[in-house]
């Protein structure tokens, strides 16, 4: 981070980041470097967007009604999510000194105290 001159981190929802965003989260703020992720798992960031995990387990679950009365699952279509979700982290924010502004704290779905 150092080396490239990182001013922050986006962290997306893989396999990689998942597995290892204690240390990723650890290095960005002993670095004092915020981090945007994608995972909502991923308290530790200083911005959260991704799918509505709630949004996404009703989705299945008409996939699911739907194949149990019958449906085919090659005939239904990929849906993809429409619902996101913004969680903003106070408590990393203090860490690294910022402050998060009211029209994105206005915004948050939920602020991590």
């Amino acid at each position: 981070m150092r080396r490239e001159r990182a001013d922050a981190l986006v962290l997306f929802a893989d396999a990689f980041t998942i597995n290892y965003r204690k240390p990723i989260f650890d290095l960005a703020t002993k670095h004092r470097r915020p981090t945007i992720c994608a995972a909502l798992e991923s308290t530790d960031c200083l911005l959260i967007y991704g799918t509505s995990r709630l949004e996404m387990f009703r989705l299945a679950a008409t996939y699911v009604a739907k194949i149990l009365k019958g449906a085919r699952p090659a005939d239904l279509p990929v849906e993809q999510a429409t619902k996101f979700e913004l969680i903003v982290n106070a408590r990393t924010a203090k860490a690294l000194g910022l402050t998060i502004p009211r029209s994105i704290l206005g915004r948050a779905d939920r602020v991590i105290q």
